[in-house]
């Protein structure tokens, strides 16, 4: 009686586990390096949507001023359905979309009038800057915008320097 082999021999598998981990340990910088510049591209995307909604509002709801919140730009104005901004940005003051923190901010300006969406007078802003910090600390992509409608990037958070209008203390102009 002769015995027919059937299947794999543990060194077969062995072999294949090892290819398989060999292509792995090759493909995953690359595959984490094209998040990290999709969750870029959607952060550069955001700044621009965060732009248009802060000159719709002013030149429409505003009366020549900016929203201090995204959660303001999220409210629409009295006798529309739509707000200024899509709902995944406006749901808090900041937001975590795609590996990036989202916020923006004015300065109250006290002789701002009320605006048309509820936005309570005095509070609205002269200016406006925004910002994207990455999540993630291997990330050194960092972007922001103001009321001059550049965006800039720069390899350190620029919120916190970035004025309302002019260009930031460090970083570049996004093009």
């Amino acid at each position: 009686m002769i015995r027919k082999s059937q299947g794999f021999a543990l060194i077969d598998l062995l072999f294949v586990c090892g290819i398989i981990g060999l292509l792995c340990s090759i493909a995953l910088p690359r595959l984490l390096l094209a998040r990290q510049a999709a969750g870029a591209a959607s952060a550069i995307g955001s700044m621009r949507a965060i732009n248009s909604a802060e000159l719709t509002y002013a030149l429409t709801c505003g009366n020549g001023f900016y929203a201090p919140k995204l959660t303001t730009l999220g409210i629409p104005p009295l006798g529309s359905n739509d707000p200024f901004i899509t709902p995944g940005l406006s749901v808090q003051d900041q937001v975590n979309r795609s590996g990036y923190v989202i916020q923006i901010g004015a300065n109250p300006f006290a002789a701002a009038p009320l605006a048309c969406n509820g936005l309570a007078a005095g509070e609205a802003g002269q200016g406006y800057k925004a910002g994207a910090d990455p999540n993630e600390p291997t990330n050194s992509r960092f972007f922001a915008t103001n009321a001059g409608g550049i965006i800039y990037e720069d390899t350190a958070s620029m919120f916190g320097a970035i004025p309302e209008f002019g260009d930031p203390p460090s970083g570049h102009v996004l093009r």
